[in-house]
């Protein structure tokens, strides 16, 4: 490991990925809430129907996952199957992510669908600890 030396005393070596390690461990949450839900998407393809890339993360470090994680999203529906067990719409504007399952600290849902258009899809609901 090759390590540098501290300006003040240049007799003092430091060690630069060992002082960097402690920054980068994450902190604990104590509670988990719909903002640590993070939805993004975006258009992969745009000849036939255009296919739109969908992933629902779970941001939050709380020991407590998420369980039935609920999004507004339309009327929502896709040319090509998504697996229901990732998401599924249940009726107009309510949408069930990963069979209702927990959503584990920073596990990422991904699926791809194929329509007309973009559906806006948001937090609406989950069961937090």
């Amino acid at each position: 490991m090759a390590s540098s030396f501290n300006q003040t005393n240049p007799s003092i070596p430091v060690e630069p990925e060992r002082e960097l390690l402690h920054l980068k461990k994450p902190l604990k949450q104590e509670k988990c809430s719909g903002r640590d839900i993070s939805i993004s998407q975006g258009q992969v393809s745009t000849s036939g129907i255009p296919q739109y890339a969908v992933e629902i993360m779970n941001t939050c470090l709380s020991d407590c996952a998420p369980l039935d994680v609920h999004l507004y999203c339309g009327m929502f529906s896709s040319a090509n199957l998504i697996d229901p067990r990732l998401f599924r719409r249940l009726g107009n504007d309510d949408c069930l992510v990963n069979g209702g399952r927990a959503l584990k600290p920073g596990q990422i849902i991904r699926f791809v669908y194929s329509t007309t258009f973009k559906f806006p899809l948001a937090f609406k609901s989950a069961k937090f600890c």
